[in-house]
C-alpha cells in the first residue's frame, strides 16, 4: 500500500503522517504549503482507487536481534476526493501472529476508528484514539503511520527547498496530545512523495526518522517499495519491504467490516 518513487512507506504499509497548513508561498515555485501537503498525502495514501501489497517487516533492535513478520495489507477510498479510506492488514508469519488482523477506518474531522483482532484469544480489540501514537505491532512505525496523520491536525510551513525537494515543517495545533514537537517531510517535486521524515522532541532532537528507500513505477504509480523507520532512542529500527503491489482491483466494501476480522477473505489476503 505504498506509492513512492521513494508510500510509506509508510504506509504503504506503511508510513509516514502527513500534514496542514501555513498558506506561504515557495520561493522557486507557485505553490503554497497546503498545496504541497495535500499532493503529498495524495501521493502517500491515495493513489489508485484502491490497492493491495504484500509486506515483508523486519524488526531490528539495538543488538541486532530481528524479527520477521509478513503481512497483506488491503486500501480502498471511499471518496472521490481524498477523504474516508478503509485499510485491512492480515497477518500470515510468524505462527504466533498468523491470522492477526489489524484495520483501520480512516474519519476526516474525527478520530480514526481502529480495530484488532488477536486470533489466539479470538479477541477484537479497540485501539484507543490515545493509542494511535504508539507501536504498530511492536514495531518503530506506530497505528497512525499506517493511514496517515490528518493533514489538518498541523499547521505547515516552508523551510526550504532545492532543485529535487520541498522542505515541510509541521507542528501540532494541539501540542499535548502528540510526543512530538514537530516533524519536517521532504517531499520530492516531481513525485510529491515524502522521501524522508525527521521528529523532533522538545529539545529539538530528532528522535524518530523514516526514509523511503526504493521506489519503482507500478500500474503508472511512483510507489515505495522499500522503508525504514528509526527509533534513535531505543536504537531499533524496522525495514519494509513492499511485494506483489497492484492497484484498482476493485476490493468490495464488505470486507473492510468487523465481521472480517475474524474470517479473513481468502481470495484477496492469499
Amino acid at each position: 500500500m505504498i506509492t513512492m518513487k521513494k508510500s510509506f512507506i509508510a504506509l504503504s504499509l506503511f508510513l509516514v503522517p502527513l500534514f496542514a497548513a501555513l498558506e506561504a508561498p515557495s520561493q522557486a515555485a507557485d505553490m503554497t504549503a497546503m498545496e504541497v501537503v495535500k499532493k503529498a498525502n495524495h501521493a502517500m495514501f491515495y493513489q489508485g482507487g484502491d490497492q493491495k501489497a504484500r509486506v515483508d517487516m523486519r524488526i531490528i533492535d539495538k543488538q541486532g536481534r530481528e524479527r520477521i513478520r509478513q503481512l497483506t495489507l488491503l486500501r480502498r477510498n471511499f471518496d472521490d476526493v481524498d477523504g474516508q479510506q478503509k485499510y485491512y492488514a492480515y497477518f500470515s508469519k510468524p505462527s504466533d501472529v498468523n491470522k492477526m488482523v489489524f484495520m483501520a477506518a480512516k474519519n476526516i474531522g474525527k478520530d480514526d476508528d481502529r480495530w484488532l483482532y488477536l486470533p489466539a484469544l479470538d479477541l477484537v480489540k479497540r485501539i484507543a484514539a490515545s493509542d494511535d501514537r504508539t507501536s504498530f505491532v511492536g514495531s518503530d512505525f506506530f497505528y497512525e503511520d499506517v493511514s496517515g496523520r490528518e493533514i489538518n491536525e498541523d499547521t505547515h510551513r516552508f523551510v526550504g527547498e532545492n532543485d529535487d525537494v520541498f522542505i515541510i515543517e509541521s507542528t501540532p495545533k494541539i501540542p499535548g496530545d502528540v510526543e512530538f514537537n514537530h516533524y519536517r517531510n521532504w517531499v520530492d517535486k516531481e513525485t510529491f512523495l515524502p522521501l524522508k521524515a525527521e521528529y523532533y522532541d522538545d529539545k529539538g532532537l530528532v528522535y524518530r526518522a523514516y526514509e523511503a528507500l526504493k521506489i519503482e513505477d507500478i500500474d503508472g504509480f511512483s510507489t515505495v517499495i522499500d522503508a525504514v523507520m528509526e527509533n534513535r532512542v531505543t536504537g531499533g529500527k524496522t525495514l519494509l519491504h513492499y511485494f506483489d503491489i497492484s492497484y484498482g482491483i476493485g476490493l468490495p466494501e464488505k470486507i473492510f467490516s468487523e465481521r472480517y476480522l475474524r474470517k479473513a477473505p481468502r481470495k484477496y489476503v492469499r
